[in-house]
């Protein structure tokens, strides 16, 4: 147990206690939602992020977002979404909490990305039966006020009806990443009145969990090696992070399966770096001899039925039509047709008539009567 709870620095339990202790002044439905976020058995959270096309479009390896969601699902505690994929590329028939995209405005050619509002009404939330909506906000930016502004709005809707907001502190090339400006973003989003929110590790990350007094979960960011990915992991829940937001390090590997899977062992069974990489490698494997068995069908199969049925039509019995048959209708029959049958015609087949058949056939009807 001792060593389970190493993990956890005192910043961490800290937290723990005073995440709990906010709990006792919430409404039944918001604590129900907020706990099916973040487990009350560990106090962790693994979210898997697909909402990356609000901004990005079409993202490489999420360009079909069912196909990439579908397998992955059941592995994550939740799901970072937009109404537009939830409706159209994730079952209804999920127990898998969502976490609803609800800002927008800017795309990755635009002006400027901290230009966002929020999109999407409360009713509409209600209606997707999300269990946290999230927006982002912009310290630091042209459009700071709005974003911030924006967000102690979205606060004042989604308590009204015991939704939780799970604040994101984008950054930028113009915006910092350090503990510093970290610190001071997640703040002022716990001040609006944010549940959770979502940020980026950087060094000393033990400084922006203390000064922070909502649980923190660290984003994935771009996509890195997986080992590195894991290292990710580990060191934001032991620096005090409740857990990690992870998207294109899981969808973009070549193995997200054994990616998530990896992730959630250093997430929810307490394995460290060397453990997670190990799993990771075993599943994999295990995924690459799966696929490797299915083209030998389909190289077995298509190879038969292309190779050796079809030239047996083309080479067997399309010749045997065209040199035999045809030589012999051309050769031997009509030369029958002209020296043997026609003579047989005119002089056999005439006599008979004349000769053997007027005969025979008066004579055999005595007979048997």
């Amino acid at each position: 147990m001792q060593w389970k709870l190493s993990l956890l620095n005192e910043n961490g339990f800290r937290k723990v206690f005073l995440f709990f202790q906010n709990l006792k002044d919430m409404d039944w439905g918001l604590k129900n939602r907020l706990s099916s976020i973040i487990k009350p058995q560990n106090n962790r959270a693994l979210m898997l992020a697909v909402d990356h096309g609000y901004f990005l479009g079409p993202t490489e390896k999420l360009e079909n977002p069912q196909k990439v969601i579908g397998p992955l699902l059941k592995y994550c505690d939740s799901l970072m979404v937009t109404r537009g994929v939830q409706r159209t590329s994730v079952s209804p028939n999920t127990s898998t909490p969502m976490v609803l995209r609800v800002s927008g405005g800017s795309s990755i050619i635009g002006d400027d990305l901290s230009q966002e509002d929020i999109t999407v009404s409360i009713e509409d939330a209600i209606r997707l039966n999300a269990s946290a909506l999230a927006m982002s906000i912009f310290v630091g930016s042209k459009y700071e006020y709005q974003t911030v502004v924006n967000l102690g709005k979205l606060v004042n809707e989604a308590t009204k009806y015991g939704i939780p907001v799970l604040a994101v502190t984008a950054v930028g090339k113009e915006l910092g990443k350090d503990a510093r400006y970290l610190s001071l973003a997640c703040r002022m989003a716990a001040e609006q009145g944010a549940n959770i929110v979502k940020t980026y590790y950087c060094e000393n990350f033990e400084k922006v969990v203390q000064s922070c007094p909502v649980p923190i979960i660290v984003a994935g960011g771009k996509k890195i090696p997986e080992r590195d990915a894991l290292q990710l992991t580990y060191n934001s829940i032991k620096a005090g992070a409740v857990g990690v937001d992870i998207g294109r390090n899981v969808w973009q590997s070549e193995h997200p399966v054994a990616m998530i899977r990896a992730v959630r062992a250093i997430v929810h069974e307490n394995s460290n770096v060397d453990q997670a990489f190990k799993l990771y490698n075993k599943l994999a494997s295990e995924e690459s001899k799966r696929k490797s068995n299915k083209p030998n069908q389909n190289k077995s199969n298509k190879p038969n039925q292309n190779k050796s049925n079809k030239p047996n039509q083309n080479k067997s019995n399309k010749p045997n039509q065209n040199k035999s048959n045809k030589p012999n209708q051309n050769k031997s029959n009509k030369p029958n047709q002209n020296k043997s049958n026609k003579p047989n015609q005119n002089k056999s087949n005439k006599p008979n008539q004349n000769k053997s058949n007027k005969p025979n056939t008066p004579k055999p009807t005595p007979a048997k009567k």
